[in-house]
Formats: C-alpha cells, sequence, structure tokens
C-alpha cells in the first residue's frame, strides 16, 4: 500500500488522539490547595446574587472530585418575563434571554472539554409530585471533570454570561448523574465518523477498488 494510500488512517488516528487528549473524562482529582483555590475566585467573581447564593451548591458539588467525566441533569421553568438587573437589560422574553445564554456558553464549555448532549422541550404531562414545578425543559450536559465545571462557571462569570441565565430562569434543579447504559457515545461517534472519512479518502484514491 502507498504511502498516498495510508496517510488518511495516520491523520485519522492523529486527529481521534487530539479528541481523546481533550475529551479526557479520567483525569486526576483535585487536591484540597486547588479546590480551595478555584472556589475563591468563585466567590471573588460572582456577581449576581443567583450565582452567590449557588456557591454553597458548587461547594457541595466538588467536595468529593474524583476526577471523572459527569452529566449534569438541568430541569429549568422559565419566568413569565425576562428579569435582568438596571443596566443590563437588552429587551426580550425569558426564552430569548435563555438562548443568549445558550449561544454564548459554546465555547466556554467547549474550551474546557463540555458538550451539551440533550435538550428537549416539555412534550405533555404524566407522573408529576404534587406542588412540583411545571417545568419547561430538560438539558443534559457533559462535563470533563469537577475541576473543569468549575472552570466553565468561572468563565462564564468573568465574561457576565450568567446574567442572562438567571434572567431566563424562575427555578431549576440541577443535580450530576453517570450513565451506566447508555446509546450515545460521544468516542464512538468520534471514531466512527473518522473512520467513515479514512474509507472515502481510501475509495476516491483507488485503494481496495476493483480486482
Amino acid at each position: 500500500m502507498s504511502a498516498l494510500a495510508w496517510a488518511p488512517t495516520l491523520l485519522a488516528a492523529v486527529v481521534y488522539a487530539a479528541f481523546l487528549a481533550w475529551y479526557g473524562g479520567r483525569g486526576r482529582p483535585m487536591d484540597a490547595d486547588e479546590r480551595r483555590s478555584l472556589l475563591d475566585a468563585m466567590r471573588q467573581r460572582a456577581r449576581h446574587p443567583d450565582s452567590r447564593q449557588a456557591l454553597a451548591e458548587i461547594e457541595r458539588l466538588v467536595a468529593d472530585d474524583d476526577g471523572r467525566e459527569f452529566v449534569m441533569h438541568n430541569l429549568v421553568r422559565h419566568r413569565a418575563r425576562a428579569a435582568y438587573p438596571a443596566g443590563h437589560d437588552p429587551g426580550g422574553t425569558a426564552q430569548q434571554a435563555d438562548r443568549r445564554y445558550g449561544r454564548a456558553i459554546i465555547w466556554p464549555l467547549l474550551r474546557y472539554g463540555n458538550l451539551p448532549l440533550f435538550i428537549a422541550p416539555r412534550a405533555g404531562h404524566f407522573i408529576e409530585l404534587p406542588g412540583a414545578p411545571d417545568w419547561h425543559y430538560v438539558a443534559l450536559v457533559r462535563y470533563r471533570s469537577r475541576r473543569d465545571f468549575l472552570r466553565f462557571a468561572l468563565a462564564i462569570e468573568d465574561q457576565d454570561i450568567v446574567v442572562h441565565k438567571w434572567a431566563a430562569i424562575e427555578t431549576t434543579h440541577v443535580f450530576p448523574v453517570r450513565p451506566i447504559f447508555s446509546l450515545v457515545s460521544v468516542r464512538g461517534l468520534v471514531a466512527l465518523g473518522l473512520g467513515v472519512l479514512v474509507l472515502a479518502a481510501q475509495v476516491a484514491v483507488g485503494v481496495g477498488v476493483g480486482p
């Protein structure tokens, strides 16, 4: 097989190795000093009242860091109208504020190996606890680690992105989960996609085509 025929395979292997390095998921847990440093930075940068109220929950989340990936399960109910602080109101509805937040967090998420996996609006009613909020949508977001969750949270505080989130959300229920069974594997999908591209490239240069 010629060097030209091997080139797509080698390139795909390099790309997949780079993807795995970025995607991670089995890193080193934070030690007490690192955890304290990140939490102190979060306390100093959290300007919005709702962000400050969430600090105790964030501290509890990262207390048992094991360095591994997890998925954050978010249930969200929108406000009747967007509630921006004075001087930060671009107008629009709570849903529009939430969309501003969603667009703005894409790079801070990807920068730290985090990824939205699933977002779906409510499609009806079934079994509900008395007094439970009428949730508007559910979102599943994969985080590379609790360290990277904290880095993401710091980034959106620094860039004042979080103002859109709190303007949109009336109430939310958020908790981490770790899948024990899933038909969706991001690592597998990326490997499959690269494999298809390699096969297409080999066909294009005539490798394995015809007798």
